[in-house]
């Protein structure tokens, strides 16, 4: 599977958003990953409907949004109409998954389902023949710039053999901490989707172009 850079803009300067955007996608990332919060699942509040909603007026990047809310099934038309290309929610936070997995489906969006670092990998399981996305999260979500935690490599080879054993085309996504030091590791254990964020915007002289590079050399060797 192709390996594929998301920055998150929640590590972007709000004040530069639209600038930011179009300076990650010349670099080459073609996803735009758009972190919600509520402040109820995680402590944090982030971007809501309307952020969503005009930066796809302006913007062509498949836009990944990833709800870190309860109850999502209650925002999904919403986002879906704002112009979210992947909608993904936390097993953890879902009164019914498959419910909200087939509301998802219903607005033509591709499903995503997250799990925090605590939760264990073989509960997305049975919902694995459902979605097109799997975020293994490498953080505790709700704040960004936090250190990866190492115990996600092992979390993103389990996940990449239930998706193989089955023979599923599941693109598995990681989330949280994520550098050029360590994005080698996460690709090499079944990632091919990368959230970045503090990587890409946060760091002086940073941008998408490093991990770019990375990406696409170890997609060349694979």
């Amino acid at each position: 599977m192709e390996n594929i850079l998301a920055p998150s803009i929640l590590a972007a300067d709000v004040m530069r958003l639209g600038e930011q955007i179009g300076e990650v996608s010349d670099a080459g990332a073609k996803y735009l990953h758009i972190d919600v919060m509520d402040g109820v699942f995680v402590p944090s509040l982030s971007y809501g409907v309307c952020v969503v909603e005009s930066i796809r007026k302006s913007c062509d990047m498949v836009l990944d949004v990833h709800l870190m809310i309860v109850d999502p099934h209650r925002y999904i038309e919403a986002f879906a109409k704002a112009g979210a290309d992947i909608i993904t929610v936390h097993l953890e936070a879902c009164r019914d998954v498959k419910e909200t997995i087939d509301l998802i489906h219903s607005f033509g969006c591709r499903a995503g389902l997250s799990v925090k670092p605590g939760t264990p990998v073989e509960s997305v399981s049975e919902y694995l023949d459902q979605i097109e996305l799997l975020l293994i999260m490498s953080v505790e979500p709700g704040f960004g710039g936090q250190k990866f935690f190492p115990e996600a490599i092992g979390r993103l080879q389990e996940a990449k053999t239930l998706i193989d054993q089955r023979g599923l085309s599941v693109d598995l996504e990681v989330d949280g901490g994520i550098t050029a030091d360590n994005v080698r590791d996460v690709l090499r254990a079944g990632a091919n989707v990368i959230v970045a964020g503090s990587a890409v915007f946060r760091h002086p002289g940073s941008d998408a172009s490093g991990l770019m590079e990375i990406l696409r050399s170890e997609q060349k060797q694979g």
